[in-house]
């Protein structure tokens, strides 16, 4: 692992298909959002996400914003990746524990941003751990 990535996980009483679902499903992502950032789909897109799929997002940090985003990993059922504009990406691995469990893993990963040092100086790093750890707490309630 990158210097420039943050990750968190947890057990979610839940099988991976059930959890990718809601992850491959734009419409869906401000369900799990834990930072309070996500707001709405904006629209585009494919219903579900495929390698290669665009996907715009309404957003809100302070003031509110939209941003087109790219799969840019992608393993049904087992890990999903998206990078927004300037290169940096928000991971997913599910990991099948069995007994209808699985370890879900989510990384901010800036190590491929265009300006990572800006990213590092704005203070995302510690912001989106924060948010990390709250959309993980929400993913563990909600299926819990």
């Amino acid at each position: 692992m990158s210097d420039r990535q943050i990750s968190s996980s947890r057990t979610v009483a839940a099988p991976p298909d059930r959890i990718f679902d809601l992850l491959a499903d734009p419409a869906r992502h401000p369900e799990l959002d834990g930072s309070g950032s996500v707001r709405a789909s904006l629209g585009q897109g494919p219903g579900r996400l495929s390698l290669g799929a665009r996907f715009g997002m309404r957003m809100r940090l302070g003031l509110p914003y939209t941003i087109l985003n790219t799969v840019v990993e992608f393993e049904e059922g087992r890990l999903i990746a998206w990078r927004h504009f300037s290169g940096h990406r928000w991971r997913w691995r599910l990991v099948d524990l069995g007994d209808g469990r699985t370890e879900v893993t989510e990384t901010f990963d800036w190590s491929t941003a265009s300006s990572p040092r800006a990213i590092e100086l704005l203070g995302f790093p510690a912001r989106n751990r924060r948010g990390i750890e709250a959309t993980l707490d929400r993913l563990v309630t909600r299926f819990g």
